[in-house]
C-alpha cells in the first residue's frame, strides 16, 4: 500500500442516501404530470436493486480496481500532488479519459457486458441512473487508467474525482429537463446529450460519451444533437425482456463466454466474440452499430433521391 496515502471523502457513499429522495421526488411530479418522463414499477425498482448491488460490489470488490492503481503508482514519472490546483486538473484530465473508457466500453464487447447493464432499462429517469453493473472490477477495465496515475495522478485523488464525475452523471438521466442555457449546453453534459446517448434510433447510436464535459465528443467528432424527442427510444438495440436483476448483471457476459464457445470456430472468430463491436458475429447474422448506422444512411439517402 501507499505510506501515508491521503483521505478523501467517499463521494458515491456520502450522497447515495439523497438518490432514493431525488428518485422518489422524480416519480411523484412524473405521475402526477407536471415533470416529463415516464417510470415502471418493476423496472424502477430493478435499477435501484442494481444500485445497491453496485455499491456493495464496490465495497466489496473495489480492492481489485484500487489495487491494481496502487501497485501502478510506484511507476510513476510525475507526481501531481494534491493542491486545490491539481484537484482541478485531474478532474478534467479524469473526465477525458472517462470519455475514451466509455467508448471503448462501447466498442469492445468484453466491456460492453458490464456496461450494458446500465443501458438495459427501456425507461429514463433518476432511478435508471442508479443501474449499475456487477462485474466491472472484473472486466480490466481499469487498465485503461493506466496513463493517469503514470502521468501523476494519486491513485486516491484519481478516485475521488471518479466519484465527482458519476455524481455529476445522476442528474443528466431525467426527461424532466428540456434544455438548459445555450452556452451550458456548448460546454457541459446535460440531459438533453445523453438521451441521445440512450436512444437507439440509428443516428444516436455510439455518441455522446461524456462524462461531464460534452467538449470532447465536440472535439472528436462524436457528438449528436437531440433533435426530434420522437427519435428517442431507450435500451438496447435487442431489447432485454427481465426485471430479474441477477441476469441484469450477468446475462450479457454469459452470453460472450457462450458465443466463443461455439463449435468450429476459429481461434480469431472466438476472440470476435469476445473483444470485437457487440453485435459482431462469425457468419454475419447480427449487426454491429456501425452497420446499423450504415443501413441507416443509405435509406435516408434512397427517401431524399
Amino acid at each position: 500500500m501507499i505510506e501515508n496515502a491521503p483521505h478523501f471523502a467517499p463521494v458515491i457513499l456520502y450522497a447515495s442516501p439523497l438518490f432514493p429522495v431525488f428518485i422518489a421526488m422524480e416519480w411523484y411530479f412524473v405521475k402526477q404530470k407536471r415533470w416529463s418522463g415516464l417510470y415502471e414499477r418493476k423496472d424502477a425498482i430493478a435499477c435501484i436493486i442494481m444500485g445497491a448491488g453496485n455499491l456493495v460490489s464496490d465495497l466489496a470488490l473495489g480492492f481489485i480496481s484500487y489495487g491494481f492503481l496502487v501497485w501502478l503508482w510506484q511507476f510513476r514519472v510525475l507526481d501531481w500532488g494534491l493542491s486545490i490546483g491539481a484537484v482541478v486538473a485531474a478532474l478534467i484530465a479524469q473526465d477525458f479519459v472517462y470519455y475514451l473508457k466509455h467508448m471503448a466500453a462501447h466498442k469492445v464487447r468484453w466491456f460492453w457486458s458490464a456496461h450494458i447493464v446500465h443501458h438495459s432499462s427501456q425507461y429514463y429517469n433518476l432511478a435508471m441512473a442508479l443501474r449499475q453493473p456487477w462485474n466491472n472490477h472484473f472486466t480490466g477495465h481499469v487498465l485503461l487508467t493506466s496513463p493517469l496515475i503514470l502521468l501523476g495522478v494519486h491513485p486516491a485523488l484519481f478516485a475521488f474525482v471518479v466519484g465527482l464525475n458519476l455524481l455529476y452523471q445522476f442528474w443528466i438521466h431525467t426527461e424532466a429537463i428540456d434544455k438548459m442555457p445555450n452556452w451550458f449546453e456548448f460546454i457541459m453534459n446535460t440531459p438533453s446529450h445523453h438521451r441521445v446517448h440512450h436512444s437507439t434510433h440509428p443516428n444516436h447510436l455510439d455518441a455522446n460519451f461524456a462524462g461531464i464535459f460534452i467538449i470532447w465528443d465536440r472535439m472528436f467528432g462524436t457528438f449528436v444533437g437531440e433533435g426530434d424527442k420522437a427519435d428517442l427510444r431507450y435500451g438496447v438495440v435487442q431489447q432485454i425482456s427481465t426485471f430479474n436483476p441477477f441476469r441484469i448483471a450477468f446475462d450479457e457476459m454469459i452470453n460472450v463466454f457462450k458465443d466463443a464457445a461455439q463449435k468450429g470456430l476459429s481461434v480469431r472468430q472466438r476472440l470476435g466474440y469476445i473483444f470485437a463491436p457487440p453485435g459482431y458475429s462469425h457468419d454475419a447474422s447480427r449487426k454491429t452499430t456501425a452497420m446499423l448506422k450504415a443501413e441507416f444512411e443509405m435509406g435516408t439517402k434512397r427517401m431524399t433521391k
